[in-house]
C-alpha cells in the first residue's frame, strides 16, 4: 500500500475512503494501558516506550477507539500523517508533529504506512505529582490534549528526540532508580511540549482551535470539576456553570466519554484520592478530610466501593508494587 493512499487533502473531516471508517466507538469503550493489553489497577508511576510502528503495524495501521485511565500518551511523529479521533472530533497531523493525549480521552488513530516517530504512555499521577511541586503552571498542559504542527526551525524542538532517546534507554536497563529517572525525563519532555504549546499559541488553549463543541464542552466540564471537586458538588452544579441541564451533561458524557457524568465527578475524586495516598504521607483520616468527607469511614466505604480495596490496604499494595520496580 501507498504510504499516501489513506489522505486527500482535507485537514479536518475524513472522507469516505478513509479507513478511519472501519473505526467505531463501541458503547462500551475499552480500557488499556497500551492497546490491546489488560489495564492495570491504574495508580502505576510505570512508563513504557515504543516506536509507532511497533503497536500500530500489528493493526494494520489502525489503532480503534479507546482510553487510557491512568495514562498519559504522548507521540512525536517525524514522518508520515495521522488521522485520529479524539473524544468526539477528527484531527489531522503531518510529520513533524507532537499529540499528547491525557488520561481518560477516547482516542483512535490511523497512520499512514510510513509513519515514524516515538510515543510514551506514562503513568499521569506520578507526573502530576512531580510538576504539583516543580511547576505547577505545567498541569494544564499534562490535562489538556493537544495536536501541536511543528515547524522544522522551531525553538526547543531539536530538545525533542534526545528526550525520548534518553526514555528509551531508561526503559531498556531497568537500572537503580529506573522510575525516578523516567519521572524527571517525562517532565523535562512535557516542559519542552509546553514551551512550544506557548510559543505556537501564546493567548489561546491551542486545542481550541480544532476541537468541535461537544469536546470543548467535555474540557470545560473537567476544568470545572479540578476547581470543585473537592467539594462534592453535584452534578446540576456543574451543568449549571456549564449553561445546560443535568441530563444534557450526563448525556454529553457518555456519548464522549462512553460514562456518566456522576461517573466522571467520581473518577476524579478517586484519582485525586489515589495520587495522594501513593505520594503522600498524610493519614486516612486527614487525607478524607482534605478530600471533602465528613469522616474517613465514609470515605473508606467510598473508596472501597470505586477500587474493591480499603485505603491502607491500597496504599500498602502500592507503594509495595512501587518498591519493587525501583
Amino acid at each position: 500500500m501507498h504510504p499516501w493512499m489513506m489522505f486527500d487533502d482535507s485537514i479536518q473531516e475524513l472522507d469516505n475512503s478513509s479507513q478511519l471508517n472501519t473505526m467505531h466507538i463501541p458503547k462500551g469503550i475499552p480500557n488499556y494501558d497500551l492497546y490491546g493489553d489488560q489495564a492495570s489497577s491504574g495508580w502505576s508511576n510505570a512508563f513504557n516506550f515504543e516506536w509507532i510502528p511497533q503497536r500500530s503495524s500489528l493493526y494494520n495501521w489502525v489503532i480503534q477507539p479507546h482510553r487510557h485511565e491512568a495514562f498519559l500518551q504522548v507521540l512525536y511523529l517525524t514522518q508520515g500523517e495521522v488521522r485520529f479521533l479524539l473524544d468526539d472530533a477528527r484531527l489531522h497531523g503531518v510529520a513533524p508533529c507532537v499529540l499528547v493525549i491525557p488520561s481518560g480521552h477516547v482516542h483512535g488513530f490511523e497512520f499512514s504506512t510510513d509513519v515514524q516517530g516515538p510515543v510514551v504512555t506514562a503513568g499521569q499521577k506520578a507526573l502530576e505529582s512531580v510538576a504539583t511541586v516543580a511547576m505547577p503552571e505545567l498541569l494544564g498542559t499534562i490535562r489538556t490534549p493537544v495536536l501541536l504542527q511543528l515547524q522544522q526551525d522551531m525553538r526547543y524542538m531539536t530538545q525533542l528526540m534526545p528526550l525520548f532517546l534518553a526514555l528509551e534507554h531508561e526503559s531498556r536497563t531497568h537500572g537503580m532508580g529506573h522510575q525516578a529517572a523516567g519521572t524527571a525525563l517525562l517532565l523535562a519532555l512535557m516542559i519542552q511540549v509546553h514551551r512550544m504549546r506557548l510559543q505556537l499559541n501564546p493567548t489561546r488553549n491551542h486545542t481550541e482551535l480544532a476541537l468541535p463543541r461537544k469536546t470543548r464542552q467535555i474540557e470545560k466540564f473537567r476544568a470545572l470539576l479540578d476547581q470543585d471537586f473537592r467539594a462534592h458538588k453535584s452534578l446540576q452544579h456543574y451543568a449549571h456553570g456549564m449553561g445546560v441541564t443535568p441530563g444534557q451533561l450526563s448525556r454529553l458524557c457518555r456519548e464522549v466519554l462512553g460514562m456518566s457524568g456522576l461517573d466522571v465527578i467520581n473518577g476524579r475524586l478517586i484519582h485525586e484520592a489515589q495520587r495522594e495516598l501513593i505520594y503522600t504521607h498524610l493519614p486516612v483520616k486527614q487525607l478524607a478530610a482534605e478530600l471533602g468527607f465528613e469522616d474517613d469511614a465514609y470515605f473508606s466505604r467510598f473508596f472501597r466501593k470505586h477500587t474493591g480495596l480499603s485505603p491502607k490496604a491500597f496504599r500498602a499494595q502500592a507503594l509495595s508494587t512501587l518498591n519493587n520496580k525501583t
